[in-house]
């Protein structure tokens, strides 16, 4: 299954705030939405990622200064990606080596979409079930 498989499904719709954006406005926006996590951007440019994790670390870190931050004091500059033609086993493995839940999709530089380790685990299990339901098949057609 490729990334393009998961897009078609959920959507390629993705949030994304402004590096200069409060981290205050930052978590509603998460909450607001429902989601873990945004793409910074700046034009076309795409900044880094900020994420529950990211806030919540720099609570820890910052304590009560983290209200007077802002995005891009927090957010994470070196991550991976992915292209709508890659794989599923790729994704996980660069989910697994950057230690990361997000994975923005680029089409070249553009950003077209985003997969999260949720999206990734729910279509695996869904291949696994059809692997299953094929094998179960095929079982009970030679028996």
């Amino acid at each position: 299954m490729s990334i393009q498989a998961i897009l078609y499904q959920k959507g390629s719709s993705v949030e994304t705030i402004a590096p200069d954006a409060s981290i205050r406005d930052a978590a509603a926006r998460l909450q607001e939405e429902n989601i873990a996590a945004l793409v910074a951007t700046k034009g076309d440019a795409i900044l880094g990622i900020i994420s529950e994790r990211e806030i919540v670390h720099a609570l820890s870190t910052h304590g009560e200064r983290v209200a007077s931050m802002n995005v891009g004091d927090i957010l994470v500059r070196d991550f991976a990606t992915v292209a709508p033609e890659d794989s599923l086993r790729r994704a996980m493995g660069l989910m697994t080596r950057y230690r990361t839940r997000h994975l923005p999709v680029l089409r070249g530089s553009k950003l077209v979409g985003i997969v999260s380790i949720g999206d990734v685990v729910k279509h695996r299990l869904e291949d696994l079930e059809l692997e299953t339901n094929v094998l179960r098949d095929a079982y009970i057609a030679v028996h």
